[in-house]
């Protein structure tokens, strides 16, 4: 994957992105009070696939993405599939810094991931999200996604499901 959206770049994660990632992740986490340390210690949990990107995401048929602008990595984006639902797939770690927000970028970034899940075949797409994410909410709201109560990750209180065409 590589697709540019007004100065940034999408593209596949490389291991030379694995701590980058993980930090940035961890800065917005910390941001929203989702987390009181960085990811590099946690060695399972909500966030074991960040740091297994390799096991978690392409061993399995998902994607890793990066968003990067002037050679910055700004965000974040991936999914894999998941034994909810048919045919299934969760969006994971869609996250972007504050400097690469409010321009398009993330309903953009979402656009792209339903195109790149919908071309894999998968029907199906799950979320999970923290009501504290408000701009998030209201981006997969106004997409489709409809609120079921199915919510595994113990940091967050929604999640959302939405079947592709």
């Amino acid at each position: 994957m590589q697709t540019q959206f007004k100065t940034f770049w999408i593209r596949d994660w490389q291991p030379r992105d694995r701590d980058i990632a993980a930090d940035l992740i961890a800065q917005v986490l910390q941001e929203y009070g989702l987390v009181t340390c960085g990811l590099a210690a946690e060695t399972g949990g909500a966030d074991w696939d960040v740091l297994n990107v390799e096991a978690a995401y392409w061993q399995t048929g998902g994607e890793f993405w990066v968003i990067e602008q002037e050679s910055q990595v700004v965000g974040t984006a991936g999914y894999y599939p998941v034994h909810r639902g048919k045919n299934a797939v969760e969006i994971r770690k869609m996250y972007l810094l504050p400097a690469a927000r409010r321009q398009g970028l993330g309903r953009y970034l979402l656009n792209c991931l339903e195109t790149a899940i919908a071309a894999k075949g998968f029907t199906q797409v799950w979320l999970e999200t923290a009501s504290v994410l408000k701009e998030a909410v209201q981006l997969y709201e106004s997409s489709g996604y409809l609120p079921i109560s199915e919510v595994e990750t113990s940091r967050c209180d929604r999640a959302y499901m939405k079947s592709l065409a």
